[in-house]
């Protein structure tokens, strides 16, 4: 096929492909290996976003190249009642590393999928039907999975499922509730959430579903000692504990499982995986106890799907979990995460507009403001950086949602190497300096 160029390619995707209010790259990406991305004119450009936040082991690891190619010569997909050799070695793998008592699994393909399957276990088993959710959330965007979504996507959409209930997001940069010497309350913020719960509980509290660390709402990480008093409110109410680590579980912080960063140690009652799972291939999964499996199984839970239990999917998630725990890839993301962590708040120092700097592993953010005395969120200038930065080489997502500013997300790939890092901090350098000096902002505000 002759060569065309992007704009050539983006006028024929506008004209069959229908919106989905996601905006279209500028950039057309005709090739990906690794770390890199690669243009049609074969330019290099940095991916610190791993894909949609998926590609774990970075792009078209020669290791799961391989057993896609095999699987699908061999044994792609079958009837969802036929369970294979790879299904049931991937959950034997993955029991291995899920604290106990989290020994039952089954595998679907998306993150939205697994959070609903989630929701309807926890309606099933405790009888009750409100979830809770944090206002800063993101679980997906079908209906259940939707109505527990808080971030975005709740506009025009009819009503949200009955019993949906918010509760204020940890986002300590920006949290109202504060110490008289100005640090975060968050024990406070947390007992006021819970007595807006509470108060507007009909008395069918089934569940809080939680991100470990809240990625679409910011990559907002709980103080320590947060999730552990959340995972006692919500025994003393009767409810279970759903995490949904789409993001942050296989590695990526620094833990198998973000939540295990919680010192003293807390096992939620139902954990969801999805896009590190498959590393960028559709895999999720759903794991739980014995003891829930038979309180769902008794009150009738069914969940089916095309690609339930799908051999294909299973056979490259256990060969990510092989490859993570032999290369030790959460201990490389904690080594790779803190030179991140360190250089980006180098920036923060040379930059009035970077606001705040927080994460864990190669789960970073930057957040960008408009005002450094009022701390003004600067979604415009944020978008500008993210542009330029893009022109120079390298990926980074922005999050723009209401009542934010443009917050960064950073999450390379853990096979990024040190020197992958630096590059990526060069370019931003570049970019934040470009784009200020282009504006003729100096200091302080725009």
């Amino acid at each position: 096929m002759a060569a065309i160029s992007d704009h050539e390619f983006l006028a024929r995707a506008n004209k069959h492909l229908m919106s989905t209010g996601v905006p279209y790259s500028p950039v057309v990406i005709r090739r990906a290996k690794g770390t890199k991305l690669y243009d049609g004119a074969g330019r290099e450009i940095l991916d610190f976003t791993s894909g949609q936040m998926s590609s774990l082991l970075g792009h078209s690891h020669p290791e799961i190249v391989e057993v896609v190619q095999r699987h699908v010569a061999e044994l792609d997909h079958l009837l969802s009642s036929m369970i294979t050799e790879p299904v049931v070695r991937l959950a034997e793998r993955l029991a291995r590393f899920l604290p106990a008592p989290l020994d039952k699994s089954f595998f679907l393909s998306t993150g939205s999928e697994t959070t609903e399957a989630a929701i309807k276990m926890a309606k099933c088993y405790t009888g009750k039907f409100e979830i809770v959710a944090f206002t800063a959330s993101y679980h997906g965007l079908t209906s259940g999975a939707g109505s527990a979504t808080y971030s975005a996507g709740r506009r025009n959409g009819g009503p949200a499922a009955p019993g949906s209930l918010a509760f204020p997001a940890p986002y300590a940069y920006r949290s109202p509730f504060r110490r008289a010497d100005g640090s975060y309350d968050w024990e406070t913020e947390l007992e006021f959430g819970w007595s807006m719960v509470d108060r507007q509980s009909v008395g069918s509290l089934a569940a809080f579903i939680m991100e470990p660390i809240l990625s679409t709402g910011g990559i907002l990480v709980p103080p320590a000692g947060y999730l552990g008093r959340m995972a006692e409110e919500c025994r003393r109410r009767g409810m279970l504990l759903i995490m949904d680590e789409a993001q942050t579980g296989v590695g990526r912080t620094g833990r198998m499982f973000a939540f295990e960063h919680e010192e003293g140690g807390v096992v939620p009652d139902i954990l969801c995986l999805s896009k590190t799972l498959g590393c960028g291939l559709p895999l999720g999964s759903v794991s739980t106890t014995a003891e829930i499996e038979r309180g769902c199984a008794a009150a009738g839970f069914l969940w089916l799907t095309t690609h339930l239990n799908d051999p294909l999917a299973a056979a490259v998630g256990d060969k990510v979990l092989e490859i993570v725990e032999r290369d030790r890839a959460a201990e490389r993301a904690g080594e790779r995460g803190e030179q991140l962590r360190a250089g980006l708040a180098r920036l923060q120092e040379k930059y009035w507009c970077i606001g705040d700097v927080r994460g864990r592993g190669l789960f970073q953010a930057v957040e960008v403001i408009s005002d450094a005395a009022t701390k003004a969120p600067g979604p415009d200038l944020g978008h500008a950086v993210s542009d330029r930065a893009l022109e120079l080489g390298l990926s980074c997502n922005i999050v723009n949602l209401p009542g934010m500013g443009g917050v960064f997300r950073l999450a390379p790939p853990v096979t990024v190497s040190a020197e992958e890092i630096e590059d990526g901090l060069r370019i931003l350098d570049r970019a934040f300096g470009s784009v200020l000096e282009a504006r003729g902002i100096r200091e302080g505000c725009q």
